[in-house]
C-alpha cells in the first residue's frame, strides 16, 4: 500500500534559495492568456494542426495577392469564420482589416467578449506582412 507523500508537493513549489543569478524572461509568456487562444487559432494554417487539417484560418496565403477592397473582405470573413466555427469560448462582435498600402501589410483588430467575462470587451490587433 503506498502513501501520498505531501511533503513533495509542498517542497516542489518551494523557492530555490540559491545565490546564482536567476535570469527572468519577459517575452515569454506562461500564463497563456486568454487572447492567445484567438490569436494562435487565427494563425494557423493548413495541415499546421496535427490530425485537424479542417482547423485553420489560412490567411497567410492571402499576403501574396493583390492588396485589393476585395482581398481585404475575403480576411476578414476567414477570420470570422474561424473564430465562430472552433472557439466557442468566445463572441465575436467585429473584425476589421485595414490594409496599408505602402508598407504592403495588413492591420487586423478583432473585438469579441469572453463567454465568462460577458461585460468586457477584448481586442486583439495583428499586423500582416508577407516575409518574402
Amino acid at each position: 500500500m503506498t502513501q501520498s507523500n505531501p511533503v513533495a508537493f509542498t517542497d516542489a513549489q518551494a523557492q530555490n534559495e540559491s545565490d546564482r543569478q536567476i535570469k527572468a524572461f519577459v517575452d515569454l509568456d506562461l500564463f497563456f492568456l486568454r487572447k492567445r487562444a484567438v490569436k494562435s487559432l487565427i494563425l494557423t494554417n493548413t495541415y499546421e494542426k496535427p490530425f485537424h487539417p479542417e482547423i485553420s484560418s489560412n490567411i497567410r496565403d492571402m499576403l501574396f495577392e493583390n492588396m485589393t477592397p476585395l482581398t481585404s473582405i475575403i480576411l476578414s470573413k476567414k477570420v470570422e469564420e474561424v473564430i465562430t466555427n472552433f472557439e466557442p469560448r468566445v463572441r465575436l462582435t467585429g473584425v476589421k482589416v485595414s490594409p496599408n498600402l505602402d508598407l504592403n501589410t495588413y492591420e487586423i483588430t478583432i473585438e469579441f467578449f469572453i463567454n465568462n467575462a460577458p461585460t468586457v470587451l477584448q481586442s486583439i490587433d495583428l499586423f500582416l506582412e508577407r516575409i518574402r
